[in-house]
Formats: structure tokens, sequence, C-alpha cells
């Protein structure tokens, strides 16, 4: 998808230019320009790397906060530790520093709770789509916080970033299902009873048909 595209079609539950409608992605062929193709590395295999094609476009140098340690999380949390960033993982549980210094090795460890922790001219950027905010508005105009939104990266970033996932073995965990398992995932996801992503196997489906 191209940033700050203003004719978008959704791939779920959206309309197309004639008129039809978009039933999701579990399609065994599909129709793209070629400008939006990822090339894929031969060393990336393709059940823990396709979800990185949704996570994070980081530079070197950068000091990142990491929200959470679900779909999106652990693998920013992997990738910017391989850029040599300094990273900081921001969680509502306590109880989750434990995993994240032992399994993920962050810089440090926040609470999101607490919040002194955003200083004066911090800036909170959203990722992921949360439920509505409701900020205090006073500590922000003292403060001079900012709150800023990031939806994707382009083609050219989505690219690099995969080639230097393959380069240097970044995965995301997952969990490999079949797809006559999709809609208990789904009840599954709503639960949040997920080891951060599920990968539909569809190879053998391909390979009977």
């Amino acid at each position: 998808m191209r940033k700050g595209c203003h004719k978008m079609i959704l791939t779920y539950n959206s309309t197309y230019f004639d008129g039809t409608r978009t039933y999701g992605g579990y399609s065994d062929i599909i129709v793209v320009k070629e400008h939006f193709v990822i090339c894929w590395p031969d060393n990336l295999p393709l059940d823990v790397g396709s979800p990185l094609r949704n996570f994070g476009l980081d530079k070197p140098g950068m000091y990142i906060s990491v929200v959470g340690l679900g779909v999106l999380g652990h693998v920013a949390m992997k990738l910017a530790k391989a850029f040599g960033a300094k990273v900081t993982v921001i969680s509502t549980s306590p109880a989750k520093k434990k995993e994240a210094i032992e399994h993920l090795g962050p810089d440090s460890f926040l609470v999101s709770s607490d919040q002194a922790q955003l200083q004066h001219d911090g800036k909170l950027t959203l990722l992921g789509s949360p439920k509505a905010l409701e900020l205090p508005v006073m500590p922000m105009l003292a403060g001079r916080k900012i709150v800023a939104g990031s939806g994707i990266g382009g083609i050219k970033e989505t690219q690099e970033m995969i080639e230097f996932c393959a380069k240097h073995n970044i995965t995301a965990d997952v969990e490999v299902i079949p797809m006559k398992y999709v809609n208990t995932a789904m009840d599954c996801l709503a639960k949040a009873d997920v080891r951060y992503q599920f990968v539909i196997n569809i190879g053998n489906m391909l390979k009977a048909a």
C-alpha cells in the first residue's frame, strides 16, 4: 500500500472501483501491480518471515520505545536491537518485565501507567489501532508533549527491511496452523490467546489443487 493513499481499497469489506466487494486475503491466487511486490530472499522462510511486512522500519542510532510485546512489539524489539538502537519496552504489566529482559533483551523496561515517564518535550507515537484515547490536556500543555501517529512504511523501506531481516536472521515468533483451524484461531485472537501471531499454512492445499 502506498503511504498517504487517498483512494485506498482495504483487503476486507471494502469496494473495488467496479462496485464489487473485497472479502479478505485467504486467496490461492491474486493479481497485484508490480510496483507493490516485494522481492523475497531465498534464505528467509515464509512462515516466520511473512509477518515482518507489517513491522517497524527503524534506523541506526535511534532511541526506540516498543509499546507491548504482542505481534508487532516482539519483532520491533528484535529489529531495533539488530540496528543497534537503544530500546525501551513499555508495558501495562510489570509482570512482563522478566520475560522481556530474558527473552528479548531491551535496555530498559517502563510501566505505562506511570504518567511521569513522558517527560518535557516527549513524543508519543501511536503505531497500532487502539481504542479511543482520553488524554490529560493540562500535563500535555505544560510539558510541551506531542501525540502523533504513523501507519506503514513505503515499498522501498519495506524491501530494505525484509533484506535486513534475511541478512541478520531476524524472524517473527509464530504459530503455524492449517486452514481448517482458522475459525478457532479467530476465537483465540479475540481472547488474546496467541503467542505473537498465527500463520496459515496453505502449502498442502495448493499441492492438492
